[in-house]
């Protein structure tokens, strides 16, 4: 009887909307175990890219046991809620997908799964596990490439996570490749193809249906790796290659490359290119492209190396040439890049995401680079053209606007100015708010460079920076709610599920909101602190990729192994 009136008293609070911020789907995923999200097969779960899934019973507390780190053994005497523990690389930033009872990772080789590949040979891995039991299925092995750094970073491994629909999975090599796999491996002794050169076909072997190479088929040059998480629209798989700058960073060594294009994902055919940020390449590009259909109008979203957001026609044109819909400059126009991320301005790293018709992004640097100023913008995505909010103008001739620069867009000692684009599709910008109404601007009140993408429930939008503060804002209208500083940077993205709100970060820590746009709620005052409201677990070394839950079980990889996590460990 209490468990009924229980219920009966949530769904009165979410018909008031007092409900803690947290929202009807909250209710409903307490109620109902069997609307939780079966599948996570992309990064994001599906093209929109929001991390929200539905689950029940996902826990907050856990051990994860020990280890002895020389061999990487597991010690599960002390662990709690730990379904299966998985062996890793020794760095991990690729984040998990889940599909059709397998779970996929990608990772370097210093687990030594193969014994072909022993674990002092550095290799790219995408490794492939039981969903139910952790046991190692498959692992695809990228070897470096002789060019050294510049193009295949070492012990970087995948760093990407792959998409896959049926037997098929899609994901881009640490080699600059796309390639298209069996999702069985050779476990069901067959050699799908047309790819037929594998070296070995043993059970615990990729099968590789087919590959496409970047490097030699477009020309790119890929800037310490490739790195894009794919997706697709029906049959058209969208890819951003990672084209940029070279060894020195001094000079682009492809600028006519595409930066994004568009294939047939059952064959590996290419379909349309486009080499939009050119010469205006600030560094690398390592964003991934988001899909929907925003006013009507199918759209794929790219972030490029140059700071701008780029949208397209997914079908192209008639002769197989990039259709732009818009563009947006998600730089200030007198922002400033340096070498070494001494500068203002920035390329995107986060993947744009779209909710509620609207698209969502903040801009970043390499990690290496360290913290920096950061924007986050809401962009209205039924515009056309330039939608940028400035438009750039030299005095010389102040009625047309200048093409755009890669160090700064606007030089006032050049004569440049800027003035309101009356198209801009900029619903709302957060750089900095006053938050105590103090009149200064303190470290917590900014936004920063971020790696990390937004998640959105019930119109909150949680994002966290690589300075390490995580901020939650009004997804209608900007506004800042609260702010919380993990002390530490954070890599990933948020994952949002049931009242829960999950982010890692470099010290190895997993804080758990509540989640509510109300700090009170979303985090509980001890000895005069404010901490998440469910605390922080410790994971063991840093997490530098996003948790994930899917079939009520939740997923977080730290650097060198995978937990899934569940009540009572089930």
């Amino acid at each position: 009887m209490k468990k009924k009136w229980r219920y009966f008293w949530l769904l009165c609070a979410a018909a008031l909307g007092w409900w803690t911020g947290a929202g009807f789907d909250y209710v409903a995923g307490e109620v109902s175990q069997a609307e939780s999200t079966l599948d996570w097969p992309q990064w994001g779960g599906d093209s929109n890219r929001n991390n929200a899934p539905v689950g029940f019973q996902i826990p907050t507390q856990w051990n994860i046991g020990s280890f002895d780190y020389r061999t990487g053994k597991w010690d599960p005497s002390e662990a709690e809620n730990i379904k299966w523990v998985a062996r890793l690389g020794s760095q991990t930033y690729g984040n998990a997908v889940v599909a059709r009872e397998k779970i996929y990772v990608g990772t370097n080789n210093s687990g030594g799964w193969l014994e072909r590949y022993p674990a002092k040979v550095d290799l790219g891995c995408l490794l492939c596990f039981d969903l139910d039991s952790g046991k190692f299925l498959w692992q695809h092995s990228s070897e470096k490439l002789p060019s050294g750094r510049v193009h295949d970073w070492p012990l970087q491994g995948i760093c990407c996570a792959p998409l896959v629909e049926g037997t098929r999975l899609w994901f881009v090599t640490s080699r600059g490749e796309v390639r298209c796999l069996d999702t069985s491996g050779f476990a069901d002794k067959e050699n799908d193809g047309p790819y037929q050169d594998e070296v070995s076909d043993a059970q615990d072997e990729a099968d590789v249906v087919w590959v496409f190479d970047m490097m030699k088929e477009l020309g790119i040059s890929q800037h310490n790796m490739c790195s894009c998480s794919v997706t697709s629209a029906g049959d058209i798989l969208f890819v951003n290659t990672s084209n940029g700058v070279d060894v020195e960073h001094n000079y682009i060594p492809a600028p006519e490359a595409p930066s994004f294009f568009a294939m047939n994902k059952k064959t590996g055919e290419l379909l349309w290119s486009d080499s939009s940020p050119g010469v205006n390449i600030l560094h690398g590009q390592w964003s991934s492209p988001s899909y929907g259909v925003l006013g009507g109008q199918p759209q794929v979203i790219f972030a490029g190396g140059d700071g701008w957001v780029y949208s397209f026609d997914p079908d192209g044109t008639p002769e197989r040439k990039s259709k732009l819909l818009w563009k947006f400059d998600a730089n200030p126009k007198r922002s400033v890049w340096e070498l070494g991320g001494r500068g203002t301005r920035n390329n995107i790293i986060a993947t744009p995401v779209i909710h509620e018709g609207r698209v969502y992004v903040a801009v970043g640097q390499d990690p290496e680079h360290g913290e920096g100023v950061g924007h986050l913008w809401c962009i209205d995505p039924t515009r056309r053209g330039d939608v940028s909010p400035d438009l750039a103008f030299n005095a010389s001739d102040p009625n047309i606007p200048i093409a755009h620069q890669r160090l700064q867009a606007v030089v006032p000692e050049n004569g440049d100015l800027t003035r309101p684009n009356p198209n801009s599709a900029a619903i709302w910008h957060y750089s900095e708010f006053d938050q105590n109404h103090d009149g200064e601007i303190d470290f917590e009140e900014q936004m920063h460079r971020s790696c990390g993408t937004v998640a959105i429930r019930d119109q909150v939008l949680y994002i966290a920076d690589f300075s390490g503060l995580f901020h939650c804002l009004d997804a209608k209208t900007g506004e800042v709610h609260w702010t919380y500083d993990l002390l530490a940077a954070a890599w990933g993205s948020p994952l949002i599920v049931e009242d829960k709100v999950y982010i890692g970060d470099e010290d190895g820590e997993v804080a758990i909101f509540r989640h509510s746009k109300n700090r009170e709620v979303a985090m509980r005052e001890v000895e005069g602190e404010w901490e998440p409201h469910y605390g922080t677990r410790d994971m063991g070394n840093s997490v530098y990729s996003t948790p994930i839950v899917a079939n009520n079980v939740l997923y977080i990889s730290n650097r060198t192994h995978l937990f899934a996590i569940s009540k009572d460990g089930k």
